[in-house]
């Protein structure tokens, strides 16, 4: 194929994480099963959220959110990865496309999600007299509304400007997924006004929230030392302790990927470490809410139960 715009026939070829032909049932058996975990135990928490009256709070609401994105994420990641282990390794252009907006939506809109669940937390231990006042149904539902809003924006503008480039002939992605930097690198044509863009909008939707949120637990934190009591104390860092690992974890493998990406020349090594904030931040987001939160792991025991009895 000549370097020029691809047509809808045109197919990238996913490498996937080994070309090991050993490796390749023992890695499909793993995400496999990642997977179904994944599916299962975030489809657990949002009837759990939506059915149980005393979980009727907008720091659930927002972790019901969450399990919906890990969800949406999950499947747009891994089902392809997993029919790469089995079947053809190809996707087509539009394809391609199609999963980077979507990888982006996703990844956008979760970041969101992780800045408003601070919030509230900020909310509810700094100002916890306004906290009803401030943070009702009406405001966490347009929050998660513009989130969803600003994260398809960013995610069509970056999937539209990708559609102006040519590529080479060689159109071999060594990863599990298209992600949206090891498509660039195929490029042929100029990629200047795409990594620009790339840079403002992580500056932009990326070290912003961050801040908010640094900004938020560093108000938590002075509040919650003035608390007298011992018991407050430790309830308050009990009920933040859960979402900071979260936070932790999304934007600790994101940035671990991208300076993988650019200390590294092995793209494999990049797509290895693409798995933590792909495949096990999703699956792992629900192990710690439920884990560490005595009401919803009350909750799912007797949904659990109620599951069960029921068969």
């Amino acid at each position: 194929m000549t370097p020029g715009n691809l047509s809808d026939t045109a197919e990238f070829l996913l490498l996937g994480l080994s070309e090991d032909p050993e490796l390749q049932p023992l890695l499909f058996g793993l995400f496999l099963s990642i997977y179904l975990i994944t599916i299962a135990e975030n489809l657990l928490i949002i009837p759990a959220i939506i059915f149980d009256s005393h979980l009727h709070m907008p720091m659930y609401f927002f972790l019901s959110n969450l399990s919906f994105v890990n969800i949406c994420f999950s499947t747009t990641t891994i089902l392809k990865m997993l029919g790469t282990q089995t079947q053809r390794k190809s996707i087509s252009y539009t394809g391609c496309l199609t999963q980077i907006c979507f990888v982006l939506t996703f990844a956008g809109l979760e970041n969101g999600i992780l800045v408003m669940m601070a919030y509230d937390r900020f909310v509810a231990i700094c100002h916890p007299l306004r906290y009803t006042a401030i943070i009702n149904p009406k405001l966490c539902g347009l929050l998660v509304l513009l989130s969803f809003l600003i994260s398809v924006m960013d995610a069509l503008l970056h999937t539209l400007m990708a559609l102006r480039l040519s590529f080479h002939s060689n159109l071999e992605i060594p990863h599990f997924f298209c992600e949206l930097a090891h498509v660039l690198k195929l490029a042929c044509s100029d990629i200047l006004i795409n990594n620009i863009l790339i840079y403002v909008v992580t500056s932009v939707l990326g070290v912003v929230p961050l801040s908010g949120i640094t900004f938020s637990y560093t108000r938590i934190v002075s509040s919650v030392l003035k608390i007298p009591s011992a018991g407050g104390t430790y309830k308050a860092f009990s009920i933040c302790g859960s979402h900071l690992i979260v936070v932790s974890l999304f934007y600790g493998t994101g940035f671990g990927v991208y300076l993988s990406s650019a200390a590294s020349h092995s793209s494999r090594k990049s797509a290895i470490v693409s798995v933590m904030y792909t495949v096990v931040t999703p699956m792992a987001n629900p192990f710690i809410y439920s884990l560490r939160n005595k009401d919803m792991m009350g909750v799912l025991r007797k949904l659990i139960y109620r599951i069960f009895s029921f068969h």
